[in-house]
């Protein structure tokens, strides 16, 4: 079989980001480079994607809709939006359709919680620890490792990942078989006891203005149609902040969420001698009930 080439890289002198004066074929470069860790991620699953035409900084937009437009390697889902609307999804499988995703301007890839054969049969939950911009960053740290605790008293081993932002993600894969009412009801039970055992430490309710001095956990990501950022992807901020995923015994010496740009993840991945979210893939674990 003749291999298949990667779409032509159009603009690669294109400046992406004014603060770095990183370009198009930077970020080809970089998603070329970690999409060995990245795939895994992502592969199969329904995305949204945030694409920047003009760079960042400039109108980003996202887009969870196949277009035509978008070539070979990003195919069409026969599964409609969360509310029946707007036409087919997307996805990729492999380098190819990574590399599609650059030729159209995308620099964030937000997978959703469930595979795109098994829509309805979620496989991963994650909580983003979204803190007010007064608090410390260590707070944000301590938490992160009191909700690894929380979700292993109730039997599940988790993984964490800056997100490039403000926050982390903690996540825990586990064996398909829970609908996404199974999924928010657990969710939403354990951001609540969080909360009701420090209250002046979390806030788990929607409204922005119970959230002051507090981190939101916000658990309402595990719902179908919802998404996350990806672990590897680059976050469409000044400098190319990228969502790290971490070994649990890195966040500690970890100075911020956003402590890796476009450069220094790409020499993270380029020195790992294992994927930090080695064993993720291959749990099995089950969701216990709410």
């Amino acid at each position: 079989m003749a291999r298949v080439r990667p779409p032509v890289l159009t603009h690669p002198q294109r400046v992406v980001d004014a603060a770095s004066g990183l370009r198009k074929a930077d970020v080809a470069a970089y998603y070329e480079a970690v999409a060995p860790w990245l795939l895994p991620q992502v592969a199969g699953r329904p995305l949204s994607l945030l694409r920047c035409p003009d760079g960042v900084g400039a109108a980003c937009f996202f887009q969870r809709h196949y277009r035509p437009g978008f070539g070979p390697g990003v195919r069409a889902l026969a599964l409609p939006d969360a509310r029946g609307e707007g036409g087919p999804l997307l996805a990729i499988e492999d380098a190819r359709g990574l590399q599609a995703l650059v030729q159209m301007n995308v620099l964030e890839l937000h997978p959703w919680g469930a595979p795109a054969d098994a829509p309805d049969r979620p496989d991963r939950l994650v909580f983003d620890l979204d803190p007010d911009p007064a608090l410390p960053w260590a707070q944000v740290r301590d938490a992160a490792v009191e909700v690894r605790g929380a979700l292993a008293a109730r039997g599940l081993r988790s993984w964490v990942r800056l997100t490039g932002g403000k926050g982390v993600h903690v996540v825990a894969p586990f064996a398909p078989g829970p609908d996404w009412t199974a999924l928010r009801a657990f969710c939403r039970a354990l951001a609540q006891a969080l909360q009701d055992a420090a209250p002046r430490r979390y806030a788990s309710g929607a409204a922005r203005t119970a959230r002051g001095g507090r981190i939101y956990l916000d658990w309402q990501r595990n719902a179908r149609g919802a998404s996350s950022v990806a672990g590897w992807s680059l976050r469409a901020r000044p400098r190319l902040p990228v969502a790290m995923p971490l070994h649990w015994d890195e966040l500690a010496e970890c100075p911020g969420p956003a402590a890796y740009d476009l450069p220094r993840a790409r020499q993270r991945a380029q020195a790992l001698a294992r994927d930090p979210w080695e064993g993720f893939a291959q749990c099995r674990q089950a969701l216990p009930a709410a």
